[in-house]
């Protein structure tokens, strides 16, 4: 049974108000950040049908101040995200 050494990033539990922009996209779109970690994030929205694999996430609706996210898992409105350079 092969087992894995990949260590997860310790996660913080905020629970605060963010903003996602879509790449390629003006408008910021709402979001709760669940947890947080140095690689990346825990979301959730209201209506997620429209959210794309590459985004950005801010903690204000300027997302010059963001950083980039690839979305790497979903279940219902809830995403797992990871930063990217």
């Amino acid at each position: 049974m092969a087992t894995s050494n990949r260590k997860r990033d310790s996660r913080k539990a905020v629970h605060e108000t963010g903003w996602i922009t879509l790449e390629g996209g003006f408008a910021a779109r709402r979001c709760v950040v669940l947890d947080l970690s140095a690689s990346g994030a825990k979301i959730t929205l209201d209506s997620p049908q429209a959210l794309n694999a590459k985004l950005r996430l801010a903690f204000s609706r300027d997302a010059r101040q963001g950083r980039n996210c690839e979305v790497v898992w979903r279940r219902g409105s809830t995403f797992g995200v990871k930063f990217t350079p």
